[in-house]
């Protein structure tokens, strides 16, 4: 039985790509670049900042003008009021809470914004103290294992006894590069980076489509009681 679970946020818990992605093609639509809501779901979801103008440039010699960053900063927290849940993402949580079963979150966002999407959503008085970004492991950010290595050690655990919940092939590739088992979790209708296979042909042990699954799998492996409400 794992000994703790270290969950992604976005597309795991809250659903905010969407809502991201509309704020990155209408600035940079602004700036003169068109890119498609497609190309940015491919490349954009799960990376860290650095790592979006990075491939901008490398693809579209891209280079930021005065300003832009500091107006993407402040379009991507006013949307973020329209960030929601995952539909049973606090069952989830409370579920193994009450179980006694530790749990993080460790997301590539913004340490401001990741603390207002589980503010906006809800969800921040059950993750607690637990919510972890780059910041806390000098940047180093998904797909490196280090911020996975981090909550676990966090928490008391090693990262070799976690299950890490995902979503992508960035996040997961940090998750087993930390040594922890993986199950990708596909909320159905909310978008992901990758899908079922990629996840799969990476390594992930499960795939789930939504978080009543997931606690029913949670059941199965002992981290929460057999009669837990899904």
């Amino acid at each position: 039985m794992p000994a703790a679970v270290l969950f992604d946020l976005d597309g795991v818990l809250v659903e905010s790509e969407g809502v991201i992605a509309l704020v990155w093609q209408r600035a940079l639509a602004e700036a003169g670049l068109d890119v498609t809501l497609p190309e940015i779901a491919e490349h954009f979801t799960g990376q860290p900042f650095g790592g979006v103008l990075d491939y901008l440039h490398g693809q579209h010699g891209f280079t930021p003008p005065p300003g832009f960053l500091d107006l993407l900063e402040d379009r991507f927290n006013a949307a973020m009021s329209e960030v929601v849940a995952i539909e049973g993402a606090a069952q989830t949580l409370q579920a193994l809470r009450n179980a006694g079963r530790p749990f993080a979150v460790a997301s590539n966002s913004e340490r401001e914004r990741l603390h207002l999407k589980l503010r906006v959503t809800g969800l921040a008085d059950l993750v607690g103290e637990h919510a972890y970004d780059p910041s806390w492991v000098e940047g180093r950010a998904k797909p490196l294992p280090d911020l996975y290595a981090f909550a676990a050690g966090r928490l008391g655990v090693e990262a070799a006894h976690c299950l890490v919940i995902e979503d992508s092939v960035v996040g997961g590739r940090a998750g087993l590069g930390a040594g922890a088992e993986l199950w990708g979790l596909l909320a159905e209708g909310h978008p992901h980076p990758d899908g079922a296979a990629a996840l799969q042909h990476l390594g992930a042990s499960r795939i789930l489509r939504s978080h009543d699954e997931l606690r029913r799998a949670l059941a199965e492996r002992g981290l929460l009681p057999p009669d837990t409400e899904t």
